[in-house]
């Protein structure tokens, strides 16, 4: 069996892969959500802060700093402008709230793993060391991860 060592993530671009993490947790505490029953008009409040708070300024970062190192022509991020589009619709869609959270915890999760395991280590092969200093200066918030006030995934 060979054993590929894991490419080490380099210090500019850690932060956003803290903020990966963060998203994998709201992908979690949605499953949990559903599987609890809790109330859909519940979840739906969670979904709305934590794009507000986390996912549109996440977003914002990578398109504006990261992306640009690849292209926007190359085809990884050709995958991940349409994936950041389709995520922002599934969490604002207010028509089928129900149905637009479930698909949100799955796509919400496979594009960060994408984003992961595939463009993050291309844009690191890429990335100048100019470029990754800039990155370095970008000032990312540290966010108000544990600050929301209706934590139905944990003792109700």
């Amino acid at each position: 069996m060979g054993s590929k060592k894991p490419l080490r993530r380099h210090e500019a671009l850690k932060p956003l892969s803290r903020q990966h993490h963060f998203g994998l947790l709201f992908s979690w505490k949605l499953r949990k959500g559903f599987a609890e029953s809790i109330s859909i008009d519940r979840l739906k409040a969670f979904a709305d802060w934590f794009f507000i708070h986390e996912t549109q300024p996440h977003f914002k970062i990578e398109e504006e700093y990261i992306f640009p190192i690849l292209g926007t022509g190359h085809a990884l991020i050709i995958r991940a402008l349409k994936e950041h589009r389709r995520i922002e619709r599934l969490f604002r869609d207010i028509e089928n709230p129900k149905n637009s959270l479930s698909l949100l915890e799955e796509e919400l999760e496979a594009h960060i793993r994408f984003e992961e395991r595939l463009l993050f280590t291309e844009i690191q092969k890429a990335a100048t060391k100019e470029e990754l200093r800039e990155i370095e200066k970008i000032h990312f918030g540290t966010g108000s991860k544990e600050d929301y006030p209706d934590p139905f995934w944990g003792k109700n």
